[in-house]
């Protein structure tokens, strides 16, 4: 039986029904729903196969109140503040279905909320190339989406999803004069994270940057990005080669990954989701530095030798498999030695027509010797990941 909650002065309890006392009767909501005063003598569960809310306003309920709460529908359902309203929470505010926990009055216009379950839930999606891939990373099992070009992410089931995301690569720098060494282009950035998603996005693969004749400033390669407005622009691109006011004269710095118009390898922050300052170029003209990478600097030029790319990321630790490193800079030109390569990268080269960045790969492009026509940066790609 249920306990007739709320009781009545002068109200005569029977034995079972003093025996139920912690029965509260059940009010299902098959659409978002505001909290009412006296919903604290009850349960409410919402039931409906997409995303709701739980809205809890100011000054209905009182300090002491309990107010239950669960979904057992397929969408997620978002415990939300309505205008004045603290919410506080160790746990997550969405519920996904089967979750459910209590809502404690601390004030009429502070709560905190207990979430005894399913605050976290995973969603899942289809798009990019093929069928979503299985791969287990740390004993949690997963399915990832891979991206390769621009295209919808379709969520099947709303919820949270890891991405990686790698924007496009810089294009080298190509001085425009012949029997000069040229810098190499920087990597793409890399952004990992988590975010909750509910509709569905268009994902953006950037392109890589064009080789660029010398200039003051460079133009950067193509964002990678899922949807159209922050916070779910989650890739940035590398730069082109980039000239040096600090070095020599006639000697010219790789491809770093700062902002588009940076012109000095100090003035670029480095990080690992920023990436990191391409190599300058020794006295002379015929060596260039090497392309930023997204994990490491490049190396400097030296004599006749382009300096060597900054290494790359591996993705394995996001979508598993064997090593696999992308958002590389790359080498720069020499007029003996082209700049190494990092790992499954680009190299400098000693003619005019070095390699371009593979694609999906985020790489800079080579830097070559003398005037060049390639040394294009690498596309970006992204990896979209959700935990079954």
């Amino acid at each position: 039986m249920t306990t007739p909650f709320p009781f009545v002065a002068g109200q005569v309890l029977t034995a079972a029904q003093l025996n139920d006392i912690q029965n509260l009767p059940i009010s299902d909501k098959t659409a978002s729903y505001t909290l009412i005063a006296g919903d604290e003598t009850k349960r409410t569960m919402m039931n409906n196969a997409s995303a709701t809310t739980i809205t809890v306003n100011n000054s209905i309920f009182t300090v002491g109140d309990v107010i239950q709460v669960a979904n057992k529908g397929a969408g997620i359902c978002t415990i939300t503040a309505g205008a004045g309203v603290t919410i506080n929470t160790s746990g997550s505010l969405a519920l996904a279905q089967y979750g459910g926990g209590y809502l404690l009055a601390l004030s009429a216009s502070t709560f905190t909320f207990f979430n005894l379950g399913g605050g976290s839930a995973y969603g899942t999606a289809t798009g990019g190339v093929g069928a979503p891939t299985a791969v287990t990373i740390g004993g949690v099992n997963y399915q990832y989406l891979t991206f390769n070009s621009t295209g919808t992410l379709t969520i099947t089931k709303a919820g949270f999803f890891d991405f990686c995301a790698i924007g496009g690569g810089g294009g080298a720098l190509n001085i425009g004069i012949g029997g000069y060494a040229n810098g190499g282009g920087g990597a793409g950035q890399v952004a990992i994270g988590s975010v909750y998603l509910d509709t569905n996005q268009t994902v953006t693969i950037g392109a890589g940057g064009a080789f660029y004749a010398y200039t003051t400033q460079f133009t950067k390669a193509g964002d990678t990005t899922v949807g159209a407005t922050a916070p779910f622009v989650i890739g940035a691109a590398g730069n082109n080669g980039q000239s040096s006011s600090a070095a020599m004269s006639l000697g010219y710095i790789g491809g770093g990954v700062g902002s588009a118009d940076e012109k000095t390898s100090a003035a670029i922050t480095e990080n690992n989701l920023i990436g990191y300052r391409g190599g300058n170029a020794a006295a002379g003209i015929t060596n260039g530095g090497g392309g930023g990478g997204s994990r490491a600097r490049a190396g400097n030029g030296s004599g006749t030798t382009g300096g060597a790319a900054g290494a790359g990321f591996d993705v394995a630790g996001f979508i598993g498999g064997s090593a696999t490193f992308k958002a590389q800079g790359a080498g720069g030109g020499g007029s003996v030695t082209g700049g190494a390569a990092a790992t499954n990268g680009v190299a400098g080269s000693t003619t005019t027509t070095p390699s371009n960045g593979g694609a999906n790969t985020g790489q800079g492009g080579g830097g070559g010797y003398g005037n060049q026509t390639t040394g294009n940066g690498g596309s970006g790609i992204c990896y979209i990941r959700f935990k079954v």
